[in-house]
């Protein structure tokens, strides 16, 4: 009898010096056992620093007058009234349709083209002209938008130029209401997009290479 007590009493000292040297690794208060310092979980990895700007950049909100080009570009960028101004100006002579009636104004301002050829867009040049998948959404004041293809901005393509004008019949457009974009092909305007705050380019595979 006596000789059993001995062996449980055993199997329960065992039994406890297992737990205990489980328990050592990470003691219940958290502290690290062999520095004796509070344990941590790991830090997260940063983003990386471009994409951590292009959020902020993209989140960061607007000023009155301010135009953001981006989307599919290697260089996103801001500009204003100001900034077109000092670029190199074209006119054009237009007459159009609206809900106000038959328009006829000269506008002065800058290429399209030009402006978006700045940010760098990034077709694919490893598809026959890649750049003809590539569609431009401006939008303006109330969110209004309206949509070009590349090829109807693109000289190369397109014989129209389609300006971001600074100016009507010679009056300069206030600072801040910002650049109208002026489309002197179209027969009807509502593609003259004003209060005009954002130029996003991209490519059209994505939605139509995942369409059903």
């Amino acid at each position: 009898m006596e000789r059993r007590r001995n062996r449980h009493r055993a199997g329960l000292a065992l039994a406890a010096g297992v737990l205990v040297l489980a328990g050592c690794g990470q003691p219940a208060d958290g502290k690290d056992a062999k520095t004796g310092s509070e344990a941590s979980a790991p830090a997260p990895a940063p983003a990386p620093a471009s994409a951590s700007a292009s959020a902020k950049a993209s989140a960061a909100p607007l000023k009155p007058g301010e135009v953001r080009i981006g989307g599919e570009v290697a260089k996103p960028y801001t500009l204003t009234l100001a900034d077109l101004r000092k670029l190199p100006q074209s006119s054009a002579p237009v007459k159009f349709a609206s809900a106000k009636g038959d328009q006829e104004h000269t506008y002065a301002g800058v290429p399209l083209y030009e402006v978006l050829k700045t940010a760098e867009p990034r077709f694919d040049q490893s598809k026959k002209n890649g750049q003809l998948r590539g569609v431009v959404a401006a939008t303006g004041g109330g969110d209004y938008r309206a949509v070009f293809a590349w090829a109807e901005l693109d000289p190369g393509f397109a014989k129209s130029q389609v300006l971001l004008a600074v100016s009507e019949d010679g009056v300069p457009f206030d600072d801040a209401a910002g650049p109208r974009l002026v489309v002197p092909q179209d027969t009807k305007g509502g593609r003259y997009v004003s209060e005009l705050n954002q130029l996003w380019v991209g490519v059209v595979d994505p939605v139509v290479d995942g369409a059903k």
